[in-house]
């Protein structure tokens, strides 16, 4: 079972402009596939219009969930059939507690109501699997949340809703080296206890792939996927960076 994206091309509704070209990839279950590109190639457009996003629309090609279409459908129902989206730029929302969301949000993705004691007790257990501290439920939705805070807070949201497709947009982007341990270490040990969770791994550095294995490398450029190979790609990257690769656009190339 995967999540394929087959022949997308997207724009943005503000302006028509064309972002996405004619796109081919897939995710399977169990897999880690790291995105990687420069600033500005359309990957965090490509990860929220997988998860329905309005500000763009599919002009072309269509998004297949476990072989069920849902190019068209709610955001919300994309979460519900096992999509998660961990966002690049967290919003902070004072007011709202980060439990009482993280609640919430479980009740709505599960169709299930939950006691507050049996969910906090729940919540404990998913603290110690990232080794937090239950104080952090307190604090409003990321409201004056350091970068690795907010970071952390999506991770911990991962590991309560257990999506079966998860899409890391840039989860590395601001993290200094010990809060980028301490994520990459909590994505790790989520996905060493749901071993089907596939990722969606996006970022234009390799850092975070020292710590992350990925099973495919992705390069995207201009909205396109230009290279694909193993790991030994991002140390490519790491090394040449992506001029290098640039030259070797090819526009017909889908990823499979």
């Amino acid at each position: 079972m995967t999540l394929e994206l087959d022949n997308l091309t997207i724009k943005l509704k503000e302006n028509n402009k064309e972002i996405i070209k004619q796109l081919s990839l897939s995710l399977a279950k169990g897999e880690v596939v790291a995105l990687m590109g420069p600033n500005g190639s359309g990957k965090s457009t490509l990860a929220q219009t997988i998860m329905g996003h309005p500000s763009y629309e599919i002009k072309e090609g269509k998004i297949l969930l476990d072989n069920q279409d849902i190019t068209q459908s709610l955001v919300e129902e994309r979460a519900k059939k096992g999509l998660f989206l961990s966002f690049q730029h967290p919003s902070e929302i004072d007011g709202v507690k980060l439990e009482t969301f993280l609640r919430n949000s479980y009740q709505a993705k599960t169709g299930e109501k939950i006691s507050v004691l049996d969910f906090h007790n729940l919540l404990k257990e998913k603290l110690k699997l990232l080794k937090m501290d239950p104080s952090f439920l307190k604090r409003y939705l990321n409201f004056g949340f350091s970068g690795g805070e907010k970071k952390r807070s999506e991770i911990l949201q991962m590991a309560l809703l257990q999506p079966t497709y998860a899409i890391l947009d840039e989860t590395d982007s601001g993290l200094d080296i010990d809060a980028l341990k301490t994520v990459a270490q909590g994505i790790n040990t989520i996905k060493q206890t749901q071993t089907q969770m596939g990722i969606l791994l996006i970022t234009h550095y390799t850092r975070i792939l020292k710590y992350i294995q990925p099973d495919r490398v992705l390069v995207m450029v201009d909205g396109k996927i230009i290279k694909q190979g193993g790991p030994e790609l991002a140390h490519q990257l790491e090394e040449n960076g992506y001029d290098d690769l640039i030259p070797e656009t090819n526009p017909s190339l889908t990823v499979t």
